[in-house]
């Protein structure tokens, strides 16, 4: 019982229906569906008999679902099987053609330059060329305020001039004007 309850608590982080999780769903509703016999048989009501229609409806359609997500799971690893087993083909067939392809001159260190870094190598340097000189450059723009002069104080919204902002002085506000 132990181990069951184990596998339980580690299938619902298990994605898609495991075996644990679908015996633990199917025992509690048949369990719920004894309960509505039993309660049926106790107070001949109706709304028992719709509670245990809509129970079994229920029930069937969790056990559909996990039967066709089990399906579809099932084609999806035959498919990804299939396409490993052609991939690793084609991988061999690229590196055959590969190799005889390289030129006399070619690099073969992973340290060189991706094409994409000498497009934005390109990019920025075209962009930079086709800025004109302004007076400010980028450096004297992008330092923090204090070495641009000092900090500056925004100026205050509300026209308090104490520049001390915060939660405690709003409620302040409001016992002032509350006692006023």
């Amino acid at each position: 019982m132990v181990s069951f309850v184990e596998d339980l608590w580690a299938s619902v982080f298990t994605p898609g229906p495991t075996p644990t999780l679908l015996v633990a769903a199917n025992a509690t509703f048949a369990a719920l569906q004894l309960v509505l016999f039993l309660l049926l048989l106790a107070t001949y009501s109706i709304h028992f008999v719709v509670l245990s229609v809509l129970s079994a409806s229920l029930w069937w359609s969790i056990n559909w679902f996990a039967q066709e997500l089990i399906a579809v799971q099932a084609q999806e690893a035959e498919k990804t099987q299939s396409k490993e087993l052609v991939t690793d083909e084609d991988d061999d067939d690229k590196r055959r053609s590969e190799a005889s392809r390289k030129t006399p001159g070619a690099l073969d260190s992973t340290e060189s330059d991706t094409e994409t870094e000498s497009l934005m190598e390109r990019k920025i340097s075209a962009v930079s060329a086709a800025a004109p000189p302004s007076t400010t450059t980028a450096a004297a723009t992008l330092q923090p305020p204090e070495q641009q002069g000092g900090i500056r104080k925004r100026p205050s919204m509300s026209g308090e001039s104490s520049g001390y902002v915060s939660t405690d002085s709003e409620w302040e506000k409001v016992d002032d004007k509350a006692t006023a």
